[in-house]
């Protein structure tokens, strides 16, 4: 019998404690993100998502153990070196004002340059390519701030892209997007998984999209991982009822096959009962349901 491989793994957390003043948020948490899938962290809020995002992004210093970056410290890694590699989509990011898509993508070129930052045509191919695949070129004139919402989402994507980095992380990218815009989105970065073999790690509310998009689910709750692995195996009634304290069915998603989570509420649908009226006073016929008087014959009579 053959055994299919373990995905390769470059980003890892090894005993991880994160946390801020004296509070600890994450605690003693190892991951170990697949490489070329796309993991989503879910959880309820303030369990630590976003703080393990950050801390897998070095912009949170662990308290005690490692992130580890092709097995290496990621807090030992020259600065420019881990921004060739990985890159990240905070939060709410704010662009400089008056600036252009053409130039916002662009400073996700920085890493790359030198010490002169010399602009090069590498630099030229990998914006277009950032605008193209996020389908955004034909914006690239226009000002940032002048975009809708699922607009100025994409072109922080593209950014991204052109740091021309193997793994990305990001941090609620479907915030304050309607659920059209939601599923652009993931749509989006799931071809950018499919096409370039981007590793993405994301943290994401919606427990039902991320089913249907992760390869790789961690479901955390008070700072530790309690879940993690294929949707199937880790959204359950037990997990999310222990997760969120939802009492909860799951059933199959007719659409992607995937966990569909249905909230079962105090609040349940009362019955229609029909108005008195309705007894006492027996329903008209509308005008508009009367046969004309002069009806056309069908095509199919002439």
């Amino acid at each position: 019998m053959t055994v299919a491989a373990a995905p390769h793994v470059r980003l890892e957390a090894s005993d991880l404690t994160l946390g801020y003043t004296d509070t600890a948020v994450v605690r003693d948490l190892d991951l170990q993100v697949p490489h070329g899938r796309i993991t989503v962290i879910v959880g309820a809020n303030a369990c630590g998502k976003s703080t393990l995002l950050r801390g897998l992004a070095r912009l949170l210093r662990p308290r005690s153990g490692s992130v580890l970056l092709d097995g290496e410290a990621i807090h030992r890694l020259p600065t420019k070196q881990v921004a060739r590699t990985l890159g990240l989509l905070p939060q709410n990011p704010v662009a400089p004002e008056g600036v252009t898509v053409a130039d916002l993508v662009g400073r996700g070129r920085h890493p790359h340059h030198g010490p002169f930052g010399r602009w090069t045509s590498a630099d030229d191919e990998a914006v277009a390519e950032a605008l193209t695949l996020t389908d955004t070129l034909g914006l690239a004139d226009r000002v940032v701030d002048e975009l809708s919402g699922g607009q100025r989402q994409r072109v922080w994507i593209a950014m991204a892209l052109a740091q021309g980095t193997d793994l990305l992380l990001l941090d609620e990218p479907t915030t304050y997007l309607d659920v059209a815009h939601q599923v652009e989105m993931l749509d989006l970065l799931a071809e950018l998984n499919a096409r370039r073999g981007t590793t993405i790690v994301m943290v994401l509310h919606d427990l039902n999209l991320s089913a249907r998009y992760a390869d790789h689910l961690v479901a955390l709750h008070t700072g530790r991982i309690v879940a993690e692995g294929a949707p199937r195996e880790v959204v359950t009634e037990e997990v999310v009822r222990s997760v969120f304290g939802l009492d909860n069915r799951v059933i199959d998603d007719p659409v992607s096959h995937t966990p569909l989570v249905v909230p079962v509420g105090r609040h349940q649908p009362r019955p229609r009962q029909p108005c008195p009226d309705e007894f006492s006073h027996p329903a008209q016929p509308s005008p508009l349901s009367s046969p004309s008087p002069h009806v056309h014959p069908s095509r199919e009579t002439r």
